[in-house]
């Protein structure tokens, strides 16, 4: 099938960034002097390889970050099952540390070279994908016109697709359809994001699910967990889970204001930034709260109201620990987080009315009774007041969330037949260069 030619919006897009190379490189040694990239590595965004190109044949899989990047482990997981050896590349130093404990032989780690031509056109001269695999909306127009023009299949999996997004990209209709037409096929999340990408010009859409559905849980210290669960005891306790700005003190709040009738209640509090570790204890003392730290050695003692779990890669431990979950990012406009992976470690889920990222998993959990949805301060007392003591509730509400969810499993099963065409094809085209 033919392509549209690249408009001039994309040309301009290619050729500025030819020209504004030098800037793009001054951007990053910004970013890691702010400690956002990784010195160490910092090559690598500019296309220069960290390591040599594994023999065989090679899956390309890019996730931006921490969520993208592990709902494709069941992606690496089935490639590698298929004689594939796969490279993952991410965009984030945090999504870089947590797949370095993830990974399963057979699959390797690079950050993603930003989308200068020259540096994009290094990194796919080292490495020779045979198949591209990008989740959820990552579309870079450089990349995407290299891998094209190199023959290399690209598929978008976990594809989604805003409104907002949508809206954004309908202004600029060309472009939008110059580059999806280049895409080999889009496997989408809901139907609602395909008749999106096909308004959009994608011609070949499949809608297969949401891979994050099929994500193993996180894992936790089994020693960590005994320890931390033998110094709770019976304590009543509750984790607000990647939180954001200006949610920390709400949660401070109720913290106080339920502390009369729940004295040895703890709350655990795991900002999604660790960095902010500081400012969500500071929020705390305001408030007259005992706080410590997890970074620097607290620990939930006895006396300690309030329990900051400012560490990375730790969440899947105080889902564990805890039975009551609030779910951050939902009380602000950022779109919630995603609740599948507590919803599989039995807990029962609070979140906030903003949502709209994963609107199809928390509608089936409030429908059924998995979740209770909360507007503000109060109902978020509220909730954590009628809950965190009443451990027959909480089991009932972590059942009917996980029944809620058992429907929409599969993706992971059905994305890989879709791509096993293209893993057939690649290794054919191999046996014909022999």
């Amino acid at each position: 099938m033919r392509v549209p030619p690249l408009p001039v919006a994309l040309r301009a897009y290619r050729y500025g960034l030819y020209l504004g190379e030098p800037a793009v490189a001054g951007l990053l040694a910004w970013r890691s002097r702010r400690g956002k990239e990784d010195p160490a590595r910092l090559s690598e965004r500019r296309g220069r390889p960290g390591r040599a190109r594994p023999v065989g044949h090679l899956v390309w899989m890019h996730g931006a970050s921490i969520g993208e990047a592990l709902s494709l482990v069941g992606l690496i997981e089935g490639m590698i099952a298929r004689g594939c050896s796969v490279l993952i590349t991410t965009g984030t130093r945090s999504a870089a540390d947590l797949l370095s404990k993830r990974l399963p032989a057979g699959a390797v780690h690079q950050y993603v070279p930003l989308d200068a031509p020259r540096w994009v056109e290094r990194f796919l001269a080292h490495w020779q994908p045979d198949l591209a695999l990008v989740a959820e909306s990552e579309i870079w127009p450089n990349t995407i016109v290299a891998l094209h023009e190199r023959r290399i299949p690209l598929v978008l999996v976990n594809g989604r697709m805003s409104e907002r997004s949508f809206q954004g990209w309908g202004r600029s209709p060309r472009t939008a359809r110059a580059l999806l037409s280049r895409i080999a096929v889009c496997l989408c999340q809901t139907r609602d994001d395909a008749e999106r990408f096909a308004r959009l010009g994608a011609p070949r859409i499949s809608v297969v699910g949401n891979l994050k559905y099929d994500a193993a849980v996180p894992p936790a210290d089994a020693q960590q967990r005994a320890y931390l669960g033998d110094m709770i005891g019976d304590r009543p306790v509750w984790v607000a889970a990647s939180t954001h700005p200006g949610e920390d003190a709400v949660v401070a709040r109720v913290h106080a204001r339920l502390k009369a009738r729940h004295p040895r209640l703890l709350t655990v509090l795991a900002p999604r930034h660790p960095h902010r570790g500081q400012a969500a204890a500071e929020a705390a003392a305001e408030m007259g709260l005992r706080a410590t730290r997890r970074s620097k050695g607290g620990r939930p003692l006895a006396n300690i109201d309030l329990y900051v779990a400012d560490t990375l890669g730790e969440l899947g431990l105080f889902y564990r620990l805890c039975p009551l979950v609030f779910l951050g990012g939902s009380l602000v406009d950022h779109g919630g987080q995603n609740p599948i992976e507590p919803v599989r470690l039995d807990s029962a889920i609070l979140h906030g009315p903003h949502i709209h990222n994963f609107i199809e998993p928390y509608g089936a959990l409030d429908a059924a009774g998995g979740a209770r949805p909360v507007t503000g301060e109060d109902d978020l007392a509220e909730a954590v007041d009628a809950l965190v003591a009443d451990r027959h509730a909480l089991a009932a509400m972590a059942r009917r969330a996980q029944a809620a969810l058992e429907p929409f499993e599969g993706a992971v099963g059905r994305t890989l037949a879709v791509l096993d065409p293209y893993v057939v094809q690649m290794k054919l085209a191999a046996r014909e260069r022999v």
